[in-house]
């Protein structure tokens, strides 16, 4: 039986959004199944990466996923605004004030922003 893939904890953090303290606090609370290699180092199995980023994601093409949570919800009219905090990363969004009725977002819920773009531009 050919041998899973594991990850170090730099490599699991990277690939989860989140920082490797969060991954240290995440495993001594057992949020996350660590084992230790030779040298005493966390390492993650690639199956337990995906459990935590949820699996595979239905049909859509996106690829990149900042899991977190709501912090801030600003509902005007028919539009929302929806601040996300992903592990070091902070995510608006504006979506429909519908969307985020269906979706339950309030803050302290947490919820995937799904960043699908073919450019992005930056000025200063």
């Amino acid at each position: 039986m050919p041998r899973q893939r594991t990850y170090t904890a730099s490599e699991a953090a990277a690939a989860l959004g989140i920082s490797v303290e969060t991954l240290r606090r995440w495993d001594r609370a057992g949020r996350i199944k660590t084992r230790r290699d030779g040298a005493n180092r966390r390492v993650i199995s690639g199956s337990e990466i995906a459990r935590l980023r949820g699996g595979e994601h239905g049909e859509l093409s996106a690829r990149n996923r900042f899991r977190g949570t709501v912090r801030e919800v600003k509902v005007e009219g028919l539009l929302a605004q929806v601040e996300l905090e992903a592990g070091p990363f902070r995510v608006v969004s504006v979506v429909t004030s519908e969307a985020v009725e269906q979706l339950g977002l309030k803050p302290g819920a947490p919820a995937t922003a799904i960043v699908k773009a073919t450019s992005v531009m930056l000025e200063r």
